[in-house]
């Protein structure tokens, strides 16, 4: 994952300073060296990592921090909100039209991601009640508006396309059918290049005085680290970009380009791609990515998602038939399968605050949620409802059905019961008392954690 190598060269500097009492004018100094080393290996600009540890050993050895029972705790919360400063602050929205549609001009490099994250972008809106229409402006790279057509009817958002005539004049044809038909969005999915040519900005320009894009969204691959800012920078001279959207921000990224291109073009990352899936984009907030870098995690994110992914309506008839004592294993393979559509679940657990850094020293097997659920599956409607009846005999059956051992059977029906267990307390008195079993309690660690805890298979 993205930041990962720049997070943990920052808790070792943090660790340093916590391990002092009281800090010395050298030991900040000595902790923003070891930060502006972490911000140069994660692929930060130069002048962008140099002054922003200025910045920060500036505030840091200030008369109120020195004096502070927690100074290490006051740096870090420097660091932190200068962290969120050079990110931008706070999150950004689209530029919207007073009077739909709203043109969204998409520009990139070749191989960035562009059609596929107008289309991300398209669904994201239409999730949201709009009307998006996706263009196919790129005439020019072989399948390209085809690919347009593949992920724009995954999505479901329409696509308009004139085949291989000029790109100024499909922009402009497809504004007007945006016009008369209601959509109230248009991406325009333009071409790229594997380098910035005169070519294709003097095309991108014609495209923009044509039809007046309201946002200018630049694709930016964050893999190809300080390239990706000299490509917005380029892009910004010649077309005056409004925002940035970051691709591949889940892969083995240093994430340099996220720290630096906010500072070197003085736009804002608005979106940031988080995997292949169409429905991977989030908006970008700065503040919680700043969290997430230094390992205090990101519950709002965690919600967010919980609130996109989990079913309402199976949340509270779970709540009733806990509420009621019976919960059974139907309801088990529900929740786990709900889970599951959230992703992974050691990215999950890393968004919870104090748990981040931990979860790297725990194995995390993603495999447990295939064993527990073909388990359950290989069960009868009524073994599932009543698993007090799965007698010797079943458990061979039930095993044999999974492909695993009688043992296994008898864990998840052992955990299951300390669930219910659990669940029947907590309907009834000593609320205290069981808070406290409930951080004891082997079986409600997540599936495929290991130690004493979870569906240890």
């Amino acid at each position: 994952m993205a930041f990962e190598g720049l997070s943990d060269r920052l808790e070792a500097a943090f660790k340093k300073l916590r391990s002092k009492g009281a800090l010395t004018e050298s030991d900040v100094k000595e902790a923003m060296r070891e930060v502006r080393l972490a911000l140069l290996e994660a692929d930060v600009n130069y002048k962008v990592a140099k002054d922003f540890t200025k910045t920060v050993t500036e505030r840091a050895i200030g008369t109120n921090v020195m004096e502070s029972l927690t100074p290490s705790q006051m740096v870090i919360k420097i660091v932190n909100e200068e962290l969120t400063n050079l990110m931008g602050g706070t999150k950004s929205r689209l530029n919207t039209a007073n009077h739909p549609p709203t043109i969204v001009m998409m520009c990139g490099l070749q191989g960035s991601g562009k059609t596929t994250h107008s289309a991300k972008l398209a669904l994201m809106l239409k999730n949201k009640g709009h009307r998006p229409l996706l263009v196919g402006c790129d005439v020019y790279r072989p399948a390209a508006i085809k690919q347009l057509e593949v992920v724009g009817e995954k999505a479901g958002v329409p696509v308009f396309q004139l085949g291989q005539i000029n790109p100024v004049e499909i922009a402009k044809k497809a504004v007007a059918h945006a016009k008369d038909h209601g959509f109230d969005y248009v991406f325009l999915d333009t071409a790229g290049r594997l380098h910035v040519d005169e070519e294709l900005m003097t095309e991108l320009k014609n495209i923009k005085s044509e039809v007046h894009p309201h946002e200018i969204m630049l694709v930016v691959d964050s893999m190809t680290g300080q390239d990706a800012v000299n490509v917005a920078t380029s892009f910004n001279e010649a077309l005056g970009i409004d925002g940035l959207l970051l691709t591949k921000l889940d892969g083995d990224t240093r994430g340099g380009a996220a720290l630096s291109a906010r500072a070197v073009t003085g736009k804002l990352i608005k979106f940031v791609g988080t995997g292949e899936k169409l429905g991977d984009l989030d908006v970008f907030h700065p503040d919680r990515m700043a969290s997430r870098i230094l390992g205090m995690g990101d519950m709002l994110s965690l919600i967010e998602k919980a609130e996109q992914e989990l079913d309402e309506k199976k949340a509270r008839e779970l709540e009733e038939k806990l509420r009621k004592n019976k919960f059974d294993l139907n309801d088990l393979l529900d929740q786990l399968q709900q889970v599951r559509k959230m992703g992974s679940i050691k990215d999950l657990l890393k968004m919870i605050p104090g748990v981040g850094k931990k979860i790297d020293e725990v194995e995390v097997d993603e495999r447990q949620f295939d064993r527990v659920q073909a388990l359950i599956l290989s069960m009868t409607p009524q073994e599932r409802e009543k698993p007090d009846i799965i007698n010797p005999s079943r458990k061979r059956r039930i095993a044999a059905g999974a492909g695993m051992q009688v043992e296994d059977v008898n864990r998840l029906l052992s955990q299951y019961r300390q669930m219910q267990k659990m669940f029947k307390q907590m309907n009834g008195k000593g609320t205290k008392k069981m808070k406290k079993r409930m951080r004891n309690m082997p079986g409600m660690m997540p599936p495929g954690m290991g130690g004493p805890g979870g569906f240890n298979f």
